[in-house]
């Protein structure tokens, strides 16, 4: 028969407040509001996760925030357009000439960042130039968001920030699948400092975005532009896009000097309104998440060397009545957004060749064959590899949006 103690006072003959019992006790503890952690003692159950609610996991929804992950090098002289580290593409309009690196300079508790140097000046761009540092986000990674919904969330962008000079860039989110924008000014106060940003971005009650592997969300910093972009308003409320907003309120000029330069890293992108910590992940788990996007088979950066790459067999094809000649294909180290386009390399960097292993004798004219996001069937080359001979070739598979 159950009983119950209703007690509106106990205390204890050494005056502690200390209770103590001699079987579990169960229940609520919503009521308790103050308990001193002195007061409990003894060990505690393990905590169960399924009880866990309300806790965030993987808030981030940047990939290499950090800038500590550079599988296709560190450093790109008179980049034009392309990724430099990994997932961030770098995009020069005709408005100057740059060198994208992974700078190992950063804010406390940030060992790289991204950094942008101008190496030949344009001060004054045409109208359709522009300069900026794009990150795209896959739409069904974004479902949470529920925009086009009338409980669409707001999402903040945080980030660190060093420039030698002073003045306004700007930061916009656009959204690819519905072609609406929305966007804010920020500004460099000190110059050759580091400063901490961040922006609150309202979420969008119009146009959902697609749930597939494709850019739904373009992150954008923009540092510089002419006419044809910067004539408008800044796009402070979600808003169909126009030329003209796109990037209003630059008046950083980072084209306009040879000793211009700007870093960012800390990069974070988080659901509420405001922003939280940057949440770093251990290396293994990023490279995991950028090799998703893209991946290489050899030391980041470097396509002439054979290290690690494991040593696979050739058919002649000749055998069979047709002269072709297959290798043995790979599986991906992690499972691809889609099916990418596969580069490989012979031992001293040749690109679409492969090395026989016997005489380091090098085959071009190779191409990867059959491949989907879980890896590629055979190098094929359309005349004969020496049978049940080995080769090995290094590869970059990239699936990048």
């Amino acid at each position: 028969m159950a009983s119950t103690i209703k007690a509106t006072n106990i205390s204890t003959p050494d005056g502690t407040g200390n209770i103590t019992v001699d079987r579990p006790l169960s229940g609520s503890g919503a009521s308790l509001t103050s308990l001193p952690a002195a007061n409990l003692t003894g060990t505690l159950p393990a905590i169960d996760g399924s009880n866990l609610t309300g806790v965030a996991v993987g808030k981030n929804l940047i990939i290499n925030g950090a800038m500590n992950v550079a599988q296709r090098g560190t450093s790109f002289a008179a980049l034009a357009s392309g990724y430099s580290l990994d997932r961030w593409k770098f995009v020069a309009g005709s408005i100057g000439v740059y060198t994208v690196t992974q700078d190992s300079s950063g804010p406390a508790g940030f060992a790289n960042s991204l950094k942008i140097d101008c190496t030949t000046a344009d001060a004054s761009p045409s109208g359709t130039d522009y300069l900026q540092l794009r990150y795209h986000l896959e739409g069904q990674d974004l479902q949470h968001l529920k925009k086009g919904t009338g409980s669409a969330e707001s999402v903040t962008l945080s980030f660190w920030v060093k420039c030698n000079k002073t003045g306004n860039f700007a930061s916009r989110i656009y959204d690819n699948d519905n072609d609406r924008i929305i966007g804010s000014t920020v500004t460099i106060n000190s110059a050759d400092t580091w400063e901490y940003k961040s922006i609150t971005y309202a979420g969008d009650t119009t146009g959902a975005l697609d749930d597939d592997i494709n850019k739904s969300i373009m992150m954008d910093f923009l540092f510089d532009a002419g006419s044809t972009y910067t004539s408008g308003s800044v796009p402070t409320s979600w808003e169909a896009y126009t030329n003209a907003d796109y990037a209003a309120g630059i008046t950083l000029a980072l084209a306009d000097s040879t000793s211009n330069y700007i870093n960012i890293t800390g990069v974070k992108l988080e659901v509420g309104t405001s922003a939280t910590d940057f949440e770093p992940r251990s290396i293994g788990e990023e490279i995991l998440m950028c090799q998703r996007y893209y991946e290489v088979s050899h030391s980041w950066g470097d396509n002439s060397q054979y290290q690690g790459q494991a040593p696979v067999f050739g058919m002649n094809g000749a055998s069979y009545g047709a002269t072709v000649g297959d290798v043995q294909g790979k599986i991906w180290n992690v499972h691809k957004r889609a099916a990418p386009t596969v580069t490989l390399y012979a031992d001293d960097g040749t690109s679409g060749a492969i090395t026989r292993m016997s005489d380091s004798s090098k085959y071009t004219g190779v191409s990867a064959k059959y491949m989907n996001e879980y890896g590629f069937f055979k190098v094929y080359k359309a005349s004969t590899f020496a049978n049940m001979t080995t080769y090995y070739y290094a590869y970059a598979a990239d699936a990048e949006l």
